[in-house]
């Protein structure tokens, strides 16, 4: 089962809506022969908020040009994870080929950071303690201090919350919405697969509604429907459509694994930085 649910309100064309509700195809994540392809760089920059440099991976698209300027999303991982895990698990470069090759996905620049944001961040050991858990909340601070100012210097990405999106899965996917709808000003496009417990409650998350229905390009929430933290997705679905905030909520067929994030995926790079065009 799929199922797609957004607002009388939501500002996503007809068109758009329909790639949403779309289950990725046989062979959307199996790696093809094709002309052009991105590429994946690891960088290091410098964390005040941290105190020690830090990683992240970059896919930057086929044909890029360092002449063009390029929207950013910023995908996030989730509680086991550090910003090789989508690599390892969720094959994105191929998903985002593979889209490219059909016309499909607007050129961006993809940021897959360490959501941990401490100075022992490598994943292994007791991800459930403490200080570690902790160290999610306060990639904050570091991704708005210090990893967005270092790619806007680094890469040519274009400077203002339009052409800035944050995604994620799991703990991640709470960073994504705890952070993207705690920061408007700095992101129009957020959203969460499989949010985990480190999500905010929904007054807590968006306090002000209006703001979001106004500023937002696109708020997504998706779960699959046989995973143990549904209930989370779901609890900001209802408050978001109470208070008639423009969404897509995506309850599809699956657990908490990355056959779901990979489809979640699949799906919203093909509506990221099109809405107006």
């Amino acid at each position: 089962m799929r199922k797609i649910v957004c607002t009388a309100l939501c500002m996503m064309s007809i068109s758009l809506l329909s790639h949403a509700q779309q289950a990725a195809p046989k062979g959307f994540d199996v790696e093809r022969e094709l002309v052009s392809t991105g590429k994946i760089d690891s960088i290091i920059y410098p964390s005040k908020t941290v105190g020690v440099p830090r990683k992240a991976l970059i896919y930057t698209p086929p044909g890029y040009n360092s002449e063009k300027k390029y929207p950013v999303l910023y995908l996030l991982h989730g509680i086991g994870g550090d910003e090789r895990e989508w690599i390892r698990h969720g094959n994105p470069q191929i998903i985002f080929d593979n889209l490219y090759a059909e016309g499909k996905m607007e050129p961006m620049v993809v940021v897959m950071p360490n959501g941990r944001a401490m100075k022992n961040d490598r994943a292994g050991g007791n991800v459930m303690a403490p200080d570690r858990v902790a160290a999610f909340s306060t990639f904050e601070r570091d991704l708005l201090d210090d990893l967005i100012p270092f790619v806007e210097k680094q890469f040519p990405v274009v400077q203002d919350r339009e052409h800035r999106a944050i995604f994620g899965l799991s703990m991640g996917g709470g960073q994504a919405l705890n952070f993207g709808l705690g920061h408007i000003d700095t992101f129009a496009w957020v959203g969460g697969f499989s949010s985990a417990p480190n999500t905010k409650m929904p007054q807590e998350l968006l306090p002000a509604p209006e703001e979001a229905k106004n500023r937002l390009k696109l708020l997504w929430v998706s779960c699959g429907d046989q995973d143990g933290l549904l209930s989370i997705s779901k609890r900001t679905h209802e408050y978001l459509l109470d208070h008639e905030v423009p969404h897509i909520y995506y309850l599809e067929s699956g657990g908490h694994d990355f056959n779901v994030w990979k489809n979640d995926l699949y799906n919203i790079s093909q509506l990221l930085f099109k809405v107006g065009k």
